[in-house]
Order: C-alpha cells, then sequence, then structure tokens
C-alpha cells in the first residue's frame, strides 16, 4: 500500500473521503510510513510489521509514538501490544488536540488545521447528524450552586453526586476551546491555557492519565474545579439518562467553541436537536432584580430579556420560558440573589427515572 493510498484509507474510514483538509492534518499527525502502518490497524505490532513490511522495532516505536499524540489507541495502555486507529472524527479530533503536550504557539499551525476542517466540512456534517438523532444525547446538569438549597433534587441531577460515584476522575484541555485559543478565537466564558475543564471518568481517565494528556484529580481537586467551572459560567452536560457511571467524559460546554453547540448554530438548528433541558428553570425575583444584565450576558441560551415595568425605573430580567434550559448558570452570577431555579418538569422527563 503506498503512502498516498493509505491516507486515502484513513479518510475513508473516519467518514471524509477525499478531504483535502482532512489530508493535511493526517500529514501532519502521521509521516507517510506511519500511515501506512495505521492503515494496516487494528493489529498487533508483529501482524501490522507483516502487513507492510516494516521492521518490527520500527512498527513499535511508531505505534507507540502515535498512541501518544492521540492517533492510535491500545487495548492495554501499559503493555500496549494491540492497537487500533481512532473509530471517529470525533475521537480523533479530541485526542489529538486535547493534550498537554501541544504548545498553543508552537502547534498552532495543527490547530489552524483542525478548525479549517470543523468550521468548512465537519461541523455542517455533524450539525445535520445531531438533528436526525430520535432524542438528544446529552442532558444539562443544572449548576449545583443554583440547586443546593432546593428539595427532590435526582442524584443524576446533582453534578457533585456525579463526581463522587467516579472511581476514577481526570482532567483534560478542552479540544474545543484549545483549538479557538491556538488561533486567538477566545472563549468569552473562560481561559483554557489557565485551567482546563474537560472531565475524563474510568477508562478515559485512564487513557489521559497513561498518555501524559491530562492529570489525575482527587475528588476534592475536581469539586474545587466545579465550583470555577459555574462561577465561569460554563454549562454542565451529562448523558441523558439517571445513569451516574458509564459515562466517560463530561464536557463543561460554552457556546463559543462547544463542537456541539457550535455546529448546531452554523445550520442554524436548535441547540434541543443535542441536548434535553434539565427540570428546572430560572425564575426572576423582580422587586430584588437591580437591572444589572449580568444574567443576561451569562445566559448561554438567550433566554433572558430586560424589559421596564410600567411602576419601575429600572429595567428587569425577565426568562423567556421556551428558551430556558435550566442550567443554572444565571442564578450563579446574580449578585443581588434575584434569579432562582425552580422545578417545572417531572420525574419522567429522565429517561429511566420513575416517580
Amino acid at each position: 500500500m503506498s503512502a498516498k493510498d493509505a491516507y486515502a484509507v484513513l479518510m475513508e474510514r473516519l467518514g471524509h473521503p477525499g478531504s483535502t483538509r482532512l489530508r493535511l492534518i493526517l500529514e501532519h499527525l502521521m509521516t507517510p510510513e506511519q500511515a501506512q502502518m495505521v492503515a494496516a490497524l487494528p493489529g498487533t505490532p508483529e501482524e501490522v510489521s507483516q502487513r507492510t513490511g516494516f521492521a518490527l522495532h520500527k512498527v513499535r516505536a511508531d505505534l507507540d509514538d502515535l498512541f501518544f499524540k492521540g492517533v492510535t489507541f491500545p487495548r492495554d495502555f501499559d503493555k500496549r501490544e494491540y492497537f487500533r486507529f481512532a473509530r471517529s472524527i470525533m475521537q480523533l479530533h479530541d485526542a489529538t488536540q486535547a493534550t498537554q503536550q501541544l504548545d498553543l504557539g508552537r502547534d498552532r499551525r495543527f490547530f489552524e488545521l483542525w478548525y479549517d476542517f470543523c468550521i468548512n466540512e465537519w461541523y455542517p456534517s455533524w450539525g445535520n447528524a445531531m438533528a436526525g438523532l430520535p432524542q438528544p444525547m446529552l442532558r444539562v446538569v443544572p449548576a449545583y450552586k443554583a440547586i443546593k438549597n432546593l428539595r427532590g433534587v435526582l442524584p443524576c441531577e446533582d453534578f457533585r453526586q456525579i463526581l463522587a460515584a467516579q472511581e476514577l476522575i481526570a482532567v483534560v484541555p478542552c479540544s474545543c476551546r484549545y483549538c479557538t485559543t491556538a488561533i486567538e478565537r477566545y472563549c468569552h466564558r473562560t481561559k483554557e491555557k489557565e485551567q482546563w475543564h474537560c472531565l475524563q471518568f474510568a477508562r478515559s481517565a485512564e487513557y489521559v492519565i497513561k498518555r501524559g494528556s491530562g492529570k489525575r484529580l482527587s475528588l476534592d481537586e475536581a469539586l474545587m474545579l466545579v465550583d470555577q467551572i459555574e462561577d465561569d459560567g460554563l454549562i454542565h452536560t451529562w448523558a441523558n439518562s439517571t445513569a451516574l457511571t458509564g459515562v466517560p467524559t463530561s464536557c463543561q460546554c460554552c457556546r463559543d467553541c462547544c463542537e456541539v453547540y457550535v455546529p448546531l448554530d452554523m445550520l442554524n438548528l436548535p441547540i434541543g436537536k443535542a441536548w434535553e433541558k434539565s427540570r428546572y428553570q430560572a425564575k426572576v425575583n423582580v422587586e430584588t432584580c437591580n437591572g444589572c444584565q449580568e444574567c443576561v450576558e451569562r445566559c448561554p441560551f438567550d433566554a433572558i430579556d430586560m424589559i421596564k415595568p410600567k411602576d419601575s425605573k429600572k429595567y428587569k430580567a425577565v426568562v423567556a420560558q421556551e428558551r430556558c434550559w435550566g442550567c443554572g448558570v444565571c442564578v450563579v452570577g446574580c449578585e443581588p440573589g434575584a434569579l432562582e431555579l425552580t422545578l417545572v418538569r417531572p420525574v419522567e422527563h429522565i429517561p429511566g427515572a420513575a416517580a
């Protein structure tokens, strides 16, 4: 197999045959010989050596190198005796960019290649794919600070309980925000260069720890990070079910950069195609509201407007119920305490839950 054919094979496996943009990314990640090895996967180094004709010691070294780059995925992270290629473009996107091994200045060209490919090819097709889902794949989990004093909160709605249920937790740089930071399209919510936000669990946590792309967190460290996440105005997302475990990653999302939100925005599709609302909804105490508009700035769903009541000299916040996703970001950032989350949906709203 020629190197040219090898890149073509990998592009086809990733669902983007003939993509010039994706080819540039793959060429950046792999030498022509490495591309031939990866195209020969899945298999052991011995099998790849036989299929390609490359020396076994070279195959072992190169597949190992590509593991640390996020291109190959061993069955056992320690022994690394059997490898496969990325299962999807999303896995390759996240694994190759969500790593502390990259430098935002030195590796800017790599991030530019990914951004160009995402905006022009992957995001449009990914957005249309999400639009065709039978139900949202993820659910918004309300900020803990917005629900900590409420009754009837389910364990799967309490992000602290979700974290406490995990046996292993790690954090990596968010692939989306790392990319936008590197190309100077900065997130308005937070600074990924200074604080990582993408949480990994179980085998995914083991993966990022073993290859050095992220770092392990204790439960206390994870809880402290969650406090910062909520202060920054990022959105917790989780599986749209009652599960507390079995989910490999919890993104802490923003509208500026998210690989779920941005594609839908590009296609003028509602975020409800991918995310289900929480059971909660924001409510404003008009008497307490001082008209500061901080909630308008923090709301990622454009669900808050300012109106001037007849009996008031100040503008007051008002929540558009149909646009509120119950994330609690506005509540956390409301200094006068004029906003609160109220329960508006039954237990059955979450698939698998029962009254």
